[in-house]
């Protein structure tokens, strides 16, 4: 039996990213919690630790970018930027 997996959404509706990230983990039946980091600090708190601890935003810091849309599965285990070339099916576990 497969453990199921944690799935948090980090974005913004000021980033035009986000919303088409947030509209494509939908429509591919994938359940996922989303934090706008800019509606709440609380948010923005838990997105700065994730962002401040984990090396995969190392280069997205180095060239001066946010780092969302961000799909983080089990805090961090495994941490998403690019949603072109997202295995969906390996996500709906």
């Amino acid at each position: 039996m497969s453990k199921i997996k944690k799935k948090v959404l980090f974005g913004s509706a000021l980033c035009p990213d986000c919303p088409p990230a947030k509209k494509l983990l939908e429509e591919a039946g994938i359940r996922f919690l989303y934090l706008d980091i800019t509606g709440d600090l609380a948010n923005l708190k838990k997105f700065l630790h994730l962002r401040d601890n984990f090396e995969a935003f190392n280069s997205i810091k180095e060239n001066g970018k946010i780092g969302i849309p961000c799909l983080s599965i089990n805090d961090g285990e495994e941490i998403i930027f690019d949603f072109e070339s997202l295995d969906l099916d390996s996500l709906k576990k």
